[in-house]
């Protein structure tokens, strides 16, 4: 898949009256948000999909808020070297993060972090879910029954890329394995994008991955798909099924995107950043170069947004750690 390169937009001027307070809390008298450039962090290698829905966003308010964005790729870690730079930041606004799914899993991994995943990080803006997708090598199987079968068949021969030890990837592809009674071979990567090319290469079984990450291979048929991770087909692939409808269980993981502060944010810059991202995953042109990479965008408010990367928490911390899986 084509990388987006970093783009400064300048736009008109967009102001932020921000109250003073009678309480001895610091509060922005007089000021106006943003003043000056922001930096939005993303805790993987560019060229993946939460590089690409975050530039595509961030590339949008800036636009809106008529700032410059500067996007820094902070990989590594499963995320955690970008989430801790931000957690560490000054909570003034102009250090974000944009973060995904792997946020959720990490505290399973870690019996220590470095920063607090909940109240290190303040919930500005739930925008993105995203479906993932199982696909071969060309030359490997052609149907998500023909890889269950030879997992089945060879345990641990046949091995399976991930952009790092504990990604959402990881996860889902050995829940995968142990969903159809099977063992498969973990190799974890800095990314998905070497990950992919050593699938194309044919060096790896089976990947599972965001649809954006592999498109355009799978146009130029070097990627076979052999079953969507979702309740339902999608619209951009009607004739791919689902893997509860070829394997009888129910398969369903999507990543998913927010936007963070460090924790502290004053609550009008907050409000206005969430309003804003609210604003631009609306926008039309936003929208049109989101649909072929399968990105559904959402709503939020911080709230909401805190509210269910709690839910995720919940949800996916008890399975990684049933899963016995470990980083390495």
């Amino acid at each position: 898949m084509k990388n987006f390169s970093r783009r400064h937009v300048l736009a008109g001027g967009a102001a932020l009256a921000v109250a003073t307070s009678a309480s001895s809390t610091p509060v922005l008298a007089r000021a106006t948000y943003p003043d000056r450039p922001i930096k939005a962090v993303i805790g993987f290698p560019a060229g993946g999909a939460t590089d690409v829905v975050g530039r595509l966003l961030m590339q949008r308010v800036s636009e809106m808020l008529g700032k410059q964005f500067v996007i820094e790729n902070k990989p590594g870690v499963a995320g955690n070297i970008g989430s801790q730079i931000v957690a560490d930041s000054k909570p003034d606004g102009y250090t974000l993060l944009v973060g995904n799914s792997i946020m959720s899993i990490v505290p399973a991994l870690y019996e220590k972090l470095p920063y607090d995943p909940i109240a290190g990080l303040e919930a500005v803006a739930h925008f993105t879910t995203v479906p993932m997708i199982i696909v071969a090598p060309a030359g490997g199987p052609k149907t998500i029954e023909e890889l269950a079968a030879l997992l089945r068949k060879e345990p641990g021969q046949h091995s399976y890329p991930s952009p790092g030890n504990g990604s959402l990837i990881h996860i889902s592809s050995l829940l995968f394995c142990q969903r159809v009674q099977a063992e498969g071979m973990h190799v974890p990567y800095r990314g998905s994008a070497p990950a992919t090319q050593d699938t194309l290469a044919g060096r790896h079984t089976f990947q599972i991955d965001a649809l954006g990450s592999v498109k355009g291979f799978i146009d130029s048929g070097r990627l076979t798909v052999l079953a969507v991770c979702a309740e339902k087909r999608l619209p951009s692939l009607p004739n791919v099924p689902t893997v509860q409808e070829r394997l009888g269980f129910p398969f369903n993981v999507s990543t998913w995107n927010m936007v963070f502060a460090p924790a502290g944010t004053p609550r009008p810059i907050v409000d206005k950043l969430n309003a804003t991202i609210n604003e631009a995953i609306k926008s039309p042109e936003l929208i049109e170069k989101a649909k072929p990479l399968e990105i559904e965008f959402v709503q939020s408010t911080p709230a909401s947004a805190k509210a269910f990367y709690e839910q995720q928490m919940a949800f996916w911390v008890p399975i990684v750690k049933a899963s016995g899986a470990k980083v390495e």
